[in-house]
């Protein structure tokens, strides 16, 4: 295991410096756990990626349940094994049940869930969680195919004509040494201003929610879209597809709470067309269940090489990503 940074803060309750370890946050869009060079989807591949990337909060977005396609695996309980997460502190959020391309249906409440197989979100904690929730994001209105790159096998890309599916979005408030910290995973449509008014909706309901906030996943917006949107801090500007030579960002990770400072980096790994986005949040004022002002709330809503890549808590990568925005 890579030694740990080592964030110092000050006790209120003294002038004597505590040692409070960094967050490492991180996301990453898993493409049902496919090979990008074969379409292949192997389980053990997928662990050995959640090891490499070593979270001790991990949003995952394309997440099967139960697919032909990825040998009726539950992908994110494989993925809590392979990270170490114990029961209650990682959730998987269907946002179908059924088969993507084929027969599904939108998903609903978690209490709903048959278990059975699905496709979605999941959001999983090496610390603690207090609290889950779950929010529903608006579809289209009607039902149209709309053009997608695809990053195809032999280093390839392709177009193709998708329909969009249900989206959703995963909240826990986690317990750290610094006090809760609330994580939000979700995956936004594809659908061109669509996706802006699901990240518009989404966060206008993450108002209330306590501070300090990571907002994480594949938002499909570029660049700094999603900072300019929610009024959030971006983390880490780095393209992140397609996988090989990415040309824009669409994963993002933003905070809301913890000051500014961009100390994050793209990784490229053995599977998906996207690479993920690992960031080291440093210690913030331990100030418990802190909230955004309404007035600020309403301000804003509307509004590397594969596998050798190993990541460092000191927040270099070994050799270091060479893509950057």
């Amino acid at each position: 295991m890579v030694e740990r940074a080592k964030s110092v803060q000050v006790s209120p309750a003294s002038d004597v410096p505590s040692v409070v370890p960094p967050v490492r946050v991180a996301t990453f869009n898993i493409c049902s756990g496919r090979d990008p060079a074969t379409g292949a989807v192997e389980p053990a591949r997928l662990q050995a990626a959640i090891r490499e990337i070593d979270a001790d909060v991990l949003a995952l977005q394309e997440v099967d349940r139960g697919q032909p396609r990825s040998a009726l695996r539950d992908q994110a309980r494989d993925a809590a094994v392979a990270m170490g997460c114990a029961p209650g502190n990682w959730r998987f959020s269907a946002a179908l049940h059924g088969t993507p391309g084929e027969r599904w249906e939108a998903a609903g409440d978690t209490r709903d869930d048959n278990g059975g197989p699905a496709y979605g979100i999941a959001l999983l904690s090496l610390l603690p969680v207090l609290e889950w929730s779950e929010i529903r994001l608006p579809a289209p209105p009607v039902h149209l195919r709309t053009p997608v790159i695809h990053a195809g096998s032999r280093r390839r890309t392709k177009l193709l004509m998708l329909e969009d599916e249900p989206r959703v979005a995963l909240v826990a408030v986690i317990k750290t040494g610094n006090g809760p910290l609330t994580v939000v995973s979700t995956h936004l449509s594809f659908i061109a201003g669509w996706n802006v008014r699901q990240l518009r909706q989404l966060n206008h309901q993450l108002r209330d929610l306590p501070r300090p906030l990571v907002l994480a996943g594949d938002l499909n917006l570029p660049g700094r879209l999603p900072a300019l949107i929610t009024g959030m801090q971006p983390r880490v500007r780095a393209r992140t597809f397609p996988v090989r030579a990415p040309r824009v960002q669409l994963d993002h990770v933003l905070t809301d709470g913890i000051a500014a400072h961009e100390a994050g980096r793209a990784v490229q790994l053995d599977l998906s067309d996207h690479r993920a986005l690992v960031v080291e949040l440093p210690a913030w004022p331990a100030v418990g269940y802190a909230r955004r002002s309404p007035a600020s709330a309403e301000g804003t809503s509307d509004s590397t090489s594969p596998s050798s890549s190993r990541l460092s808590r000191s927040g270099r990568t070994s050799p270091p990503s060479p893509s950057r925005t």
